[in-house]
């Protein structure tokens, strides 16, 4: 077999368009809105909800991982980098469910909730900062963007200066191609 299980193939590319969204979003949108303007609670229900969505999907796909047949691992004829390529993958799953968990530790000290989905009228916290979890959201969010970025990029080696065919592993067709 030389391809991953078609549900972790299409749940990889969801979720890598998801997390890249969620971060977008979280970065720009609602790191540049005021917590006054109405726009932030929409903005809020969005990045809530999708990260409630990645967290179920990324339990699910670590579930999935776990319990179906995959490809050996890539080996490129180092020890150390292909132990390291493996600790990167178990390290995003790690790090977005820690993301998914802070956020959702921000939302219930905030009274989030209530606020963005249950119309209480109440207004948002004037600073999320003075929630702890938020500092950990924010240090995860960089090192989950220098993963994407580390990921991406020894995709493209794999794929343009190896030629090796690795990103065939993790795209759709047939299993044993």
């Amino acid at each position: 077999m030389t391809r991953y299980h078609p549900l972790l193939v299409t749940l990889h590319w969801l979720l890598a368009a998801m997390i890249i969204g969620g971060l977008v979003m979280g970065s720009n949108v609602l790191a540049e809105t005021p917590n006054d303007d109405p726009a932030k609670l929409v903005s809020l229900q969005m990045h809530m909800s999708l990260g409630i969505v990645i967290l179920a999907l990324m339990v699910i796909r670590l579930a999935l991982r776990l319990l179906t047949t995959r490809p050996p691992h890539a080996d490129i004829g180092n020890a150390m980098v292909n132990k390291l390529g493996q600790a990167a993958h178990w390290l995003f799953y790690a790090v977005v469910i820690a993301m998914c968990a802070s956020g959702l530790a921000i939302a219930n000290m905030a009274g989030l909730p209530g606020i963005v989905f249950g119309g209480s009228g109440a207004p948002l916290p004037a600073d999320f900062s003075m929630y702890p979890p938020r500092a950990a959201h924010g240090v995860l969010a960089t090192v989950l963007g220098v993963l994407i970025l580390g990921h991406a990029g020894a995709g493209l080696w794999h794929q343009y200066v190896r030629k090796d065919g690795l990103l065939r592993r993790m795209w759709f067709g047939n299993r044993s191609e």
